[in-house]
């Protein structure tokens, strides 16, 4: 029921994770990739997997947090392509873990430069191309992280907060116009970012991370990057036509009803 045959889908984040998984079934879809990346091996090797299923793939190496890269790669998928129909705004990193009294200051602004400005600079580009053709659909990536308080990662929190934010007013912008703009909200999938964030926890036991948190997880588990790309290809569907301004949960009920919460009462 999902088809994007012909559709051009914008991924930045691509070359791994749930930008990968994206890019992959955005291809199974029907779609045209331009993928996006500072990783420059791991972006050929995704290019290659897509390249494998005869898809029609656009890369480029690029910083999301300077304009004038933006502006290329955005200019490079129209040249390319014509259009762009679909945009995963999803180009993020995840800071270090410590307390705010400890937090280190350069991290936090890495951090606020890449997961902020870096929507903002993609919202900035790629909207003014998607009016003109008077229809697009784009998907912010958020996390639960911008729901919820995430004690150790303040950079991480208030960076995805600020996501969530800058989705709901790009939507009330541009909605009017015919494009639609949603925000996904992952919470622990089971990828390079979050193995990272258990080996900094617990460097000798990483797994431990994982299995206290599942605990706390009413699915029982971490989720899969597939999971999210899925989600992520709904928001940008015909399906979801009716869709925008919103932010989709993607945590196994993480954030819903946490196991291991529990309340009393009096009788």
């Amino acid at each position: 029921m999902i088809d994007f045959e012909n559709q051009v889908a914008l991924i930045t984040g691509g070359a791994n994770g749930i930008g990968r998984a994206t890019a992959l079934a955005f291809a199974s879809a029907g779609a045209h990739i331009a993928l996006i990346d500072r990783d420059e091996a791991a972006l050929a090797q995704t290019a290659a997997r897509l390249g494998e299923r005869g898809t029609t793939v656009l890369t480029a190496v690029a910083d999301v947090t300077r304009t004038e890269q933006v502006a290329d790669y955005v200019g490079k998928t129209l040249s390319e392509f014509g259009r762009i129909d679909c945009f995963f705004n999803n180009a993020g990193i995840e800071g270090q873990v410590a307390p705010i009294t400890e937090y280190d200051e350069t991290v936090f602004d890495q951090v606020l430069a890449v997961n902020v400005k870096g929507i903002f600079l993609g919202l900035h580009h790629v909207l003014p191309v998607m009016l003109r053709q008077g229809q697009g659909a784009v998907v912010n990536t958020a996390s639960i992280a911008g729901l919820v308080g995430t004690p150790g990662m303040s950079a991480y929190t208030a960076s995805k907060h600020a996501v969530i934010g800058l989705t709901k007013v790009a939507a009330g912008e541009v909605s009017p116009n015919g494009v639609r703009v949603n925000a996904v909200c992952p919470g622990p999938i089971d990828t390079r970012m979050v193995r990272d964030i258990a080996e900094r926890i617990s460097p000798d036991d990483p797994g431990a991370v994982e299995r206290g948190y599942s605990a706390t997880i009413p699915l029982g588990r971490y989720g899969q990057a597939e999971e999210v790309a899925n989600v992520v290809l709904f928001l940008c569907s015909s399906l979801a036509s009716n869709v925008t301004g919103a932010q989709y949960v993607v945590d196994g009920g993480r954030t819903a009803s946490p196991r291991g919460v529990t309340t009393s009462r009096s009788e």
